[in-house]
């Protein structure tokens, strides 16, 4: 099987679909975050899975991108270079949850919670270090590109609209956490999960497979298309 840039294109798509149900379906039933968990297998499973979603995220918006690029203008640039950084920031955090906190939890439970904390919003106690900072940058990327890119996306008239315009509503509606503590905070990232689910399979479902000529339209919104 030759390797196409259509066939790419398409298991971007399907990286995007993929990442947004993983988004969603580590979100059920999980557990509070805690010393405690941190030790449990229930936790690195769930911990690998969000891993495996930060990647399969940054597949799903480079394909998402390069096939409006030529629409998106500076504000697609910017918008999928700050996601971009949020799932590399996430990732980054993800792995220091699933190798490091496990290990500190049974020496220095207190840390670990004060880490977990920290990334629920809550009280922190102690001093976490760099912790803070890496927990605001991912913060400040990942909404902050998910609007922008959300916005650039409905604009460029490529992909399915809604699904666009569902991104940059859920960065928006993130931002209400802390002044919403009765609410599950989990429930926030079902917007942004069905929002990549519908990028990735309009992306997927708008390209022509390889040798057909593709419509007018189409070919205005794609980059390096056979």
């Amino acid at each position: 099987m030759s390797i196409t840039t259509t066939r790419l294109t398409r298991w971007a798509g399907v990286s995007a679909a993929a990442a947004g149900a993983l988004f969603i379906g580590v979100q059920i039933n999980h557990p509070h975050l805690d010393a405690e968990f941190a030790v449990t297998t229930e936790y690195a499973v769930r911990q690998s899975l969000k891993i495996l979603m930060a990647w399969l995220s940054l597949i799903g918006i480079t394909g998402i991108y390069l096939r409006q690029a030529s629409r998106a203008s500076v504000l697609g640039l910017v918008g999928y270079l700050v996601f971009a950084a949020g799932y590399l920031i996430m990732t980054g955090m993800e792995l220091i949850g699933l190798v490091v906190l496990p290990t500190v939890a049974r020496t220095n439970p207190g840390y670990v919670n004060d880490v977990f904390a920290l990334i629920l919003g809550e009280p922190v106690h102690g001093d976490v270090g760099l912790m803070t900072v890496l927990n605001l940058a991912g913060a400040a990327t990942f909404l902050g590109g998910g609007l922008l890119f959300g916005i650039a996306l409905f604009r460029a008239r490529v992909l399915a609209r809604w699904a666009a315009a569902l991104l940059a509503a859920a960065s928006v509606a993130t931002l209400a956490i802390p002044f919403l503590p009765q609410v599950n905070e989990r429930l926030f990232a079902i917007p942004t999960g069905v929002a990549m689910i519908g990028l990735g399979y309009s992306l997927w479902r708008g390209l022509k497979p390889a040798g057909e000529s593709p419509a007018p339209t189409a070919v205005l919104g794609q980059v390096g298309m056979p």
